[in-house]
């Protein structure tokens, strides 16, 4: 989606071929390999890699970033991006806007973007005592301009909002399918999955290591989460065990209720 906002995008990483993938589709407008060349006059520096790769990016572009710049990323444990700045800049600088997109499919890289990724979905802004009013705006604005929804949340809500919503899913569909994978007739298994299978184990395509160092970024409100979790399967699996149909069929039926007042579609 083209607003007219913006006159340059550039972009930086360390895979020349995905930066010439990038240009090609009209995602940035030029690139560089060196990310201190590419902050070099940035009105706005958005860091958008791993999180467990943000801690040495920052390092990177913290002494090369203008005054002026407005600084943020979409990470999706925000105390650990926070503490990251912390730690490089030994405190919360005022133009750093800490931010999460809540959009995107199983799928990576430059060729899987698509103009609309980010209409009609949430991005979630945690502003910190710290931040600049100014600098909020700015990226408050940027992301309406692609569509999105933008809502404020204070950090500690982010992240056990995410781990209850992004990060469990995410471990529960990687841990279904390393289980199947083991089994002796696994092959089977998996030609005979049906469309629940699919829909439910989409999410275990997305990229390890992206959700490795979400779930180390989060470890405390996800451990939370899984153990919530698990008690609640243990219960179910105990029922299934003494045949208490009750209690299965009242499991289920609170979950269907519950996910049909959802508005998730």
């Amino acid at each position: 989606m083209t607003t007219g906002a913006v006159g340059e995008i550039v972009g930086a990483g360390r895979h020349e071929d995905n930066l010439r993938t990038a240009v090609r589709l009209g995602v940035i407008d030029r690139y560089d390999t060196d990310s201190t060349r590419a902050v070099d006059g940035a009105d706005v520096v958005v860091i958008a890699v791993p999180l467990g790769a943000i801690a040495a990016v920052l390092r990177t572009i913290a002494p090369h970033l203008a005054r002026q710049c407005v600084l943020t990323d979409v990470g999706s444990a925000k105390s650990s991006v926070i503490a990251d700045v912390e730690r490089i800049y030994g405190t919360i600088p005022p133009n750093f806007v800490p931010g999460h997109p809540i959009a995107g499919t199983e799928k990576s890289g430059v060729e899987a973007s698509f103009a609309t990724l980010f209409q009609r979905r949430r991005v979630i802004l945690t502003p910190l005592a710290e931040t600049a009013i100014t600098a909020y705006r700015l990226i408050r604005r940027m992301w309406e301009l692609t569509g999105a929804e933008v809502v404020d949340m204070g950090v500690r809500h982010h992240d056990a909002v995410l781990a209850a919503t992004s990060h469990l899913p995410h471990v529960l569909a990687y841990t279904l399918v390393n289980t199947l994978a083991r089994l002796d007739d696994r092959a089977e298994v998996f030609r005979y999955a049906a469309g629940g299978f699919r829909d439910f184990t989409r999410i275990a395509s997305s990229d390890p290591l992206m959700w490795h160092d979400i779930c180390v970024a989060n470890r405390e409100q996800l451990l939370e989460m899984i153990t919530l979790f698990s008690a609640d399967l243990v219960q179910l699996a105990e029922a299934i065990r003494s045949d208490d149909r009750a209690a299965i069929l009242a499991t289920f039926q609170r979950a269907k209720r519950a996910r049909d007042n959802l508005y998730l579609d």
